[in-house]
C-alpha cells in the first residue's frame, strides 16, 4: 500500500516510516503542513497518517478539512499528544477516521492502520454521485446538471455532497450545522438560510425542476420526486 506520513517530529516519523516499509508499505514523508496538502492533493495514496500539530501555515485538521471538502475520501489516522476527549472529537469531526495518542505503540498504530485499510478496500468507492439529472463528482471536484457545469465555493459543495448523499430525506437544521459547519455554531444563525439560497440559485435556477425544496418546519430536501 502506499501511504503519507506527515509528521514534522523527526524522530517519530523515522521511527514509523522504518516500520511501516517493513510491514510491506511504500510511505512518503513530509514534515510540515505545507508539503503534506502538497503531497495529499497530488498523489493518490491509499492511507494517510498525519500528526496534528505541524509546521508550514496548516496543521493537520487543516489539511483534513480541505481534503475533505474537496471530496477525497482516504483514510486518515491521527496522531496527536492531545489526549483530551474534546480534542478526539475535534479530530473526527474534522473528518479523520482514527485518532492514536502520542506515545503509542507502533504494534497498536499498524493494526489501526490496518483496519482503516480493511474497511476502505471493502467498500465501493463512490467517486460520482447523481439525482436526475444533477451529477456531482467527488474526485474532479465537479458538478453539472443536464450536462452544464455548476460552479461552487467549497463550503455549497460541502453543503450539496451532504444533502445528495441524504437524497429524498429531510435534512434538518441541526444536522446540517453539525456536519457541514462547525457544531459550535448559533442554531439561530441564518448562514444555512443564506447558502441554501445561493446553492437553490446555482442548481435550480432556469430549470423545470427544482431539485432543493424547503420542507415547512422541518428542514430540507433534495429530491427529483413532484
Amino acid at each position: 500500500m502506499k501511504l503519507l506520513l506527515v509528521e514534522d517530529n523527526e524522530r517519530v516519523a523515522r521511527f514509523v516510516k522504518k516500520g511501516l516499509t517493513e510491514a510491506g508499505h511504500t510511505v512518503d514523508h513530509a514534515d510540515n503542513g505545507r508539503d503534506g496538502m502538497y503531497h495529499a492533493v497530488s498523489e493518490p495514496y491509499d492511507a494517510i497518517v498525519m500528526d496534528r500539530m505541524l509546521p508550514g501555515g496548516i496543521d493537520g485538521l487543516g489539511i483534513i478539512e480541505a481534503l475533505r471538502q474537496q471530496g477525497n475520501r482516504v483514510p486518515i489516522l491521527i496522531l496527536s499528544a492531545l489526549d483530551g476527549v474534546d480534542d478526539r472529537i475535534r479530530g473526527l469531526r474534522a473528518g479523520g477516521d482514527d485518532y492514536l495518542t502520542k506515545p503509542f505503540a507502533f504494534g497498536e498504530l499498524l493494526a489501526r492502520l490496518d483496519a482503516l485499510l480493511r474497511r476502505s478496500q471493502s467498500q465501493a468507492v463512490e467517486t460520482v454521485m447523481s439525482l436526475g439529472d444533477l451529477s456531482v463528482d467527488m474526485l474532479a471536484h465537479r458538478v453539472t446538471r443536464a450536462g452544464k457545469p455548476v460552479a461552487l465555493q467549497p463550503r455549497e459543495f460541502k453543503l450539496l455532497t451532504y444533502l445528495l448523499r441524504h437524497a429524498n430525506q429531510v435534512v434538518t437544521r441541526t444536522m446540517l450545522l453539525e456536519n457541514v459547519w462547525d457544531y459550535h455554531f448559533d442554531p439561530q444563525t441564518n448562514v444555512i438560510d443564506v447558502h441554501i439560497s445561493k446553492l437553490r440559485q446555482k442548481i435550480d435556477a432556469g430549470f423545470a425542476t427544482p431539485l432543493l425544496r424547503t420542507v415547512r418546519n422541518a428542514g430540507y430536501m433534495l429530491t427529483d420526486q413532484p
